[in-house]
């Protein structure tokens, strides 16, 4: 029996909660893809929403619970343009944290959606320090993503629609950072398809999740270095990594060239803009094309909120 903080009835139960916009979002066969990545792969496609990630989800789940009239979190980008949307539709005060380094795209949403944002001199673990830091000091609930078991549950939404979807799939590549997405679909997925892999992906440059996955232990890094910046942390959370060794099959990491690879063939062969850690999954495939070869991979496109000048460069696009 799969025993981990989540619960799929409960998990089932979010969609209930969650604005429509976000559930539902495409799953459809990319075949021109497939002759440069050897394999079937489907695209789960979490950009056509109003945040352009997956984020949206579990802030929904959170701005529906009653009791609190304000929250504050750390975000590299996304979680706090969606905790952002969410809470202005449902009369939530948001403050977010995030580093002055984050891309400023990510940057000017949040504040375009009427959040109080707040920049640190440092990277994202600096803005969970603060973070913490004003929860305590203004009384107001800490929204921890993927330790708090909303973020979770609202991306394992994703998994209820890749496992009642047809046909079939052999795999699924899951970006992994702090836990939310890999955790929430992996617990679906093994619940429901237990015969399916669950494979997460990490950059080479932020490792310090897989690292901890290998070594069934927190392993924490002293710096990360990766365009990846929606994946990029180095203190990995316990109880997530407790979940994550019962639901995941593999953890692999990736090079930056291989991401970029990836963005490329996203934009030239889907007509996808995306940002780096949306083509964590196609990377894999292009490190390990023998793996996968005659399998059908499903990959999750997990956000489109990149700078158009980075993405340029990167791309040639």
């Amino acid at each position: 029996m799969l025993t981990t903080r989540l619960d799929t009835a409960r998990i089932r139960a979010a969609r209930q909660v969650i604005d429509p916009v976000f559930l539902g979002s495409p799953l459809y066969r990319c075949e021109a893809l497939e002759p440069g990545l050897g394999c079937a792969v489907s695209i789960k496609l979490e950009t056509a929403n109003p945040v352009r990630s997956f984020k949206g989800r579990g802030t929904e789940v959170i701005a529906s619970a009653p009791g609190a009239d304000a929250v504050v979190c750390a975000s590299a980008g996304n979680l706090g343009q969606a905790l952002a949307w969410s809470g202005r539709n449902r009369g939530l005060d948001v403050t977010v944290v995030a580093s002055r380094f984050a891309p400023v795209t990510k940057l000017d949403r949040i504040r375009a959606l009427d959040a109080r944002l707040e920049l640190v001199d440092g990277d994202f673990e600096l803005a969970r320090e603060r973070a913490a830091d004003i929860a305590r000091h203004d009384g107001i609930r800490l929204v921890e993503d993927s330790l708090d078991i909303e973020t979770c549950e609202g991306a394992a939404t994703i998994g209820l629609e890749l496992v009642d979807a047809a046909p079939p799939f052999d795999a699924v590549l899951i970006a992994l950072g702090g836990g939310a997405m890999a955790t929430g679909v992996g617990h679906v997925v093994k619940d429901c398809l237990p015969g399916a892999e669950v494979i997460c992906v990490q950059p080479l440059g932020a490792p310090a999740m897989t690292l901890s996955w290998r070594e069934r232990r927190v392993v924490t890094t002293d710096a990360t270095d990766t365009i990846a910046d929606g994946v990029a942390g180095r203190r990995p959370i316990p109880a997530v990594l407790d979940d994550l060794l019962r639901v995941a099959d593999d953890a692999v990491l990736v090079r930056e060239e291989s991401i970029i690879a990836g963005m490329r063939m996203l934009l030239d062969h889907a007509g996808l803009v995306v940002e780096p850690s949306a083509a964590l999954g196609v990377a894999a495939i292009l490190e390990d094309r023998e793996r996968f070869a005659g399998r059908h991979v499903v990959t999750i496109v997990c956000g489109g909120n990149v700078d158009p000048e980075a993405h340029r460069r990167w791309t040639g696009g």
